[in-house]
C-alpha cells in the first residue's frame, strides 16, 4: 500500500460513507499535477478534503497532467477518486495530458433535431437560456409560430418541417456556443455542415444575429415551399465511385454531401436517385434512404436560388473574428463567405465535409467538439482523419442522454487536452447540476 492509499484508507475510517452520500457537489472535481504520480497524490488529498469537509474544492490551476471527475455527491466522488488513486479511473472520469493541438467546433446540420432539445441546458444554465431566448426572439419575427413552442412540442411532426427544423437547429447551436463562451472555452477554428455553417458564420461574427435570423428563416421557408418528392440516399462509396453514374443526369440528381472517404449522399428526383442507388447496390455498395421532405443540395433547389438571393442581397457581412473552414469548398473560408453569392451557392452546392475535416487536421486541430443537438458529425469526422488515434471527437449533446452530463463530459475532454475551461464559472452559472 503506498502512502496516498494509506492516507485515503485512514480518511475512510474517520468519515463514514453515509455522511459523504448526503452531501451534494456543485460541479465536477478538477485536478491537475506535474506528472501521473503527482495526479494520484492530488486525488488522495481531494479525497481527504471531501470526507473531512463535504465541500466541493476549488478547481486546480491547469497543469500538464489533468483529470476531471464528474460526480453528483461526495460518495460518488470518493469512489471515483479511489479508482484514480489506483490508476484505474472510474466511468465518467476523464484524464489526459495537455497537448499542443488546436480546438475546432463542428456545427451540426439538419437531421439531428429532436423534440425538447436543449431543455435541460435551458433549465440548468442561465447563459444558455438567455442566448436561446434571444435567438428565438430574433427568429420569431420571421416565423408563423413561436420557435420555443415548436421545440417544446413532444410531437416531432412540426419540428421536422424544414421551415422550423433549420431555425431550431440554429437556435440550439448558437445558444450552445454562447454557453461554452461563457465558460471560457475558445475554439481556434470553426466549421459547419449545411445549416450548421450559418451558425458557425454567426458565431465567428460574419453575420449579425438579426441578419442570420433573416437568412436562416428565409432559407427554411423557401425550401419548405418547394414541391415535395425529392429524395436523398446515403451511399457507402467514394465520390469517384458515384460520379460516373451521374453522367447525363445532372439536371435531376447530384452529390449533396461528401461526408467521408467512402460516404456520400445523393439527392434529386426520386426516379433518378433510386435508379442510381440500385446500380450502386448491384455493385455491392450499401445504400440507405434518408427521412427528408426535400432533396437538399441538389438540382431541385434551383427554384430557391433567385428569391433567396433577393432576400439576403442587402446583408452587411462582417470580418470573422474566429477563422472558418468552408464546407462549400472544403478549404479555409475566403472573402467570398461575406457575399450573398456564397450563401446562394451554399444552398445548391455539395457539402464537402470530408475535405473540410482534412483541412482542419492539416491546420493542427486534434480536438473536435460537435455543437448541435445530436452527434452525427462526430463519427463522420473520425473517418476523414489521417491520424484518428491522435484526435478526440466529442459531442456536446447526444440524443437520449442527460444533457448536462454530456456537456460536462465534453468540457472535460477539451480541458484535459489543454483547452482553458472556467470551471468556477461552470459552478457559478449552473443551477441544479448535481441533479442533472
Amino acid at each position: 500500500m503506498n502512502a496516498t492509499t494509506a492516507t485515503a484508507s485512514a480518511a475512510t475510517e474517520e468519515a463514514p460513507a453515509g455522511a459523504a452520500a448526503a452531501t451534494p457537489l456543485t460541479g465536477p472535481l478538477v485536478l491537475s499535477a506535474t506528472d501521473e504520480q503527482a495526479l494520484r497524490d492530488r486525488a488522495g488529498q481531494l479525497r481527504e478534503h471531501l470526507l473531512r469537509t463535504g465541500e466541493t474544492p476549488a478547481p486546480d490551476a491547469p497543469g500538464a497532467h489533468r483529470a476531471v471527475v464528474p460526480a453528483a455527491d461526495t460518495a460518488e466522488a470518493v469512489r471515483a477518486l479511489d479508482a484514480l488513486i489506483e490508476g484505474a479511473p472510474a466511468a465518467g472520469t476523464v484524464t489526459g495530458r495537455a497537448g499542443t493541438g488546436r480546438l475546432a467546433y463542428l456545427f451540426t446540420g439538419q437531421g439531428a433535431q429532436r423534440p425538447g432539445m436543449g431543455t435541460e441546458l435551458h433549465r440548468a444554465f442561465p447563459a444558455y437560456a438567455d442566448a436561446f431566448d434571444e435567438v428565438c426572439a430574433a427568429l420569431d419575427a420571421h416565423l408563423p409560430h413561436p420557435l420555443r413552442e415548436i421545440v417544446d412540442d413532444p410531437d416531432p411532426a412540426r419540428l421536422a418541417r424544414t421551415e422550423y427544423t433549420q431555425p431550431a437547429t440554429f437556435a440550439v447551436e448558437v445558444a450552445l456556443f454562447r454557453l461554452l463562451e461563457s465558460l471560457g472555452l475558445r475554439p481556434d477554428v470553426l466549421a459547419g455542415h449545411s445549416i450548421g455553417e450559418i451558425a458557425a458564420a454567426h458565431a465567428a461574427g460574419v453575420l449579425t444575429l438579426a441578419d442570420a435570423a433573416r437568412l436562416v428563416a428565409g432559407r427554411g421557408r423557401l425550401m419548405q415551399a418547394l414541391p415535395e418528392g425529392g429524395v436523398m440516399v446515403a451511399v457507402l462509396a467514394s465520390e469517384a465511385d458515384v460520379l460516373p453514374h451521374l453522367e447525363g443526369r445532372t439536371a435531376t440528381v447530384g452529390v449533396a454531401a461528401v461526408n467521408g472517404p467512402n460516404s456520400v449522399v445523393l439527392a434529386g428526383e426520386r426516379a433518378a436517385v433510386e435508379e442510381i442507388a440500385a446500380l450502386l447496390k448491384a455493385e455491392g455498395r450499401k445504400t440507405r434512404a434518408l427521412p427528408v421532405s426535400h432533396a437538399f443540395h441538389s438540382p431541385l433547389m434551383e427554384d430557391v436560388l433567385a428569391p433567396f438571393h433577393a432576400l439576403i442581397e442587402d446583408t452587411a457581412f462582417g470580418e470573422p473574428t474566429i477563422p472558418l473552414v468552408s464546407t462549400l469548398t472544403g478549404r479555409p473560408a475566403g472573402d467570398d463567405i461575406r457575399t450573398p453569392g456564397y450563401w446562394v451557392r451554399h444552398v445548391r452546392g455539395a457539402v464537402r465535409f470530408a475535405d473540410a475535416v482534412r483541412t482542419l487536421e492539416d491546420q493542427g486541430v486534434t480536438t473536435f467538439l460537435e455543437i448541435g443537438p445530436d452527434a452525427p458529425l462526430t463519427g463522420l469526422a473520425k473517418s476523414c482523419l489521417a491520424a484518428p488515434e491522435e484526435a478526440a471527437l466529442v459531442p456536446t449533446l447526444r440524443r437520449a442522454r442527460p444533457e448536462v452530463r454530456t456537456l460536462t463530459a465534453a468540457l472535460a475532454q477539451a480541458h484535459v487536452r489543454g483547452a482553458d475551461v472556467d470551471w468556477q464559472a461552470f459552478r457559478d452559472g449552473g443551477a441544479g447540476l448535481a441533479r442533472s
